[in-house]
């Protein structure tokens, strides 16, 4: 088993890892069990059927929404890794109330809860959205935060309310991630950079509608899970109640870079920047010195060049078609609205009749 926990050199040996069926979740799950970890998954069960490529190491899994966990859910449990939450700005502003409930009320109960159980380490999966526009020029996690978005207040409310809870016992650690990339079993394309590998491969051209300055630090989802990986395996002393920005100063990059990476990458496709007016133009360069500086032997393996490459070799393998790269599993808010509309989600995205996502389409 791995790593040191606090000065008494207590294991992390049981772990859960809430949202295991996401994005992330599902790169992340594998990585703790080959490393040694006793891991158990908790999801409800919304993208279970929204798969590119198959999943890793099965783990056993509770089928519950956060909302509905209770303190023994929890027992037995050394860590947990939270990363289950509705994922991104869209669906923050089809529905407000759902973010607030889910990423906020929720998380902030889950630590409280987990703190009642007596599990010892929690790590929170935040956002370098947090900081919005940025004025300043690089952001540390002591920057101002300016969220722009219900999903970026929802990562503010919930790291500043959890914080509360850290004491004797309970030692939370905030994983500011960069805006995540790369191959994952639970596929997304609505992150900036997968969005422009996707439209190279499938539509042979990339259009960057804004005027393709604003900064965005991208990194790698396996890369993401390395890093919980090794925060999980560090002395609780050295991260205790702490943010860290997650990623290195070499990847942070402007829009029309990635777009320029995209189309290299990608044969016989070709850039178009039409800079429209009203486009997103958030912007966030981010520091990532104190985590290089806590952890001074972890190397981030990807660079974007690298996960591009990734990426293409996947779609190619996998021969992705533009109606696959379009198609509403592969977007977090089209998936959901199919959801409703089909009636398996009620309006406050509870299944309806126990459906928990696993039946077929």
């Amino acid at each position: 088993m791995h790593s040191s926990d606090g000065e008494n050199g207590s294991l992390s040996k049981r772990v859960l890892v809430t949202g295991h069926n996401g994005y992330i979740g599902s790169v992340l799950t594998p990585c703790l069990a080959q490393a040694g970890y006793e891991v158990a998954g908790l999801d409800t069960g919304y993208f279970h059927q929204c798969s590119l490529v198959p999943d890793g190491a099965q783990v056993p899994l509770v089928r519950k929404d956060i909302r509905d966990l209770a303190s023994d859910d929890l027992r037995g449990f050394d860590a947990i890794v939270h990363l289950a939450a509705l994922s991104n700005d869209p669906i923050g502003n089809l529905n407000a109330g759902w973010t607030e409930e889910i990423n906020f009320r929720a998380s902030v109960r889950l630590a409280e809860l987990a703190k009642a159980a007596g599990v010892k380490r929690f790590l929170f999966s935040s956002s370098c959205i947090m900081y919005g526009a940025s004025a300043a020029n690089v952001v540390t996690e002591d920057s101002p935060l300016d969220p722009k978005t219900e999903y970026a207040r929802s990562k503010v409310r919930s790291e500043r309310a959890i914080a509360e809870l850290a004491g004797q016992g309970f030692s939370p650690t905030f994983l500011r991630n960069g805006t995540i990339y790369g191959i994952s079993p639970r596929m997304r394309f609505d992150t900036v950079f997968n969005d422009l590998l996707g439209l190279a491969f499938t539509a042979g051209k990339v259009v960057v509608y804004s005027d393709g300055k604003p900064w965005r630090p991208v990194i790698h989802v396996q890369d993401v899970a390395r890093a919980f990986l090794t925060v999980l395996g560090a002395a609780a002393a050295d991260v205790h109640n702490q943010a860290f920005n997650v990623g290195a100063s070499h990847l942070n990059h402007q829009i029309l870079e990635l777009a320029e990476i995209a189309v290299r990458t990608v044969p016989d496709s070709r850039l178009e920047v039409r800079a429209q007016p009203g486009a997103d133009q958030r912007t966030y360069r981010a520091d990532f010195s104190k985590f290089a500086g806590v952890f001074p032997k972890f190397q981030f393996k990807w660079t974007a060049q690298e996960g591009a490459q990734e990426v293409y070799e996947t779609f190619r393998a996998i021969k992705l078609t533009h109606d696959e790269f379009v198609d509403k599993r592969f977007t977090r808010l089209k998936w959901l609205r199919h959801l409703l509309d089909a009636g398996r989600l009620d309006d406050s995205l509870r299944w309806i009749n126990g459906a928990q996502g696993l039946n077929n389409d």
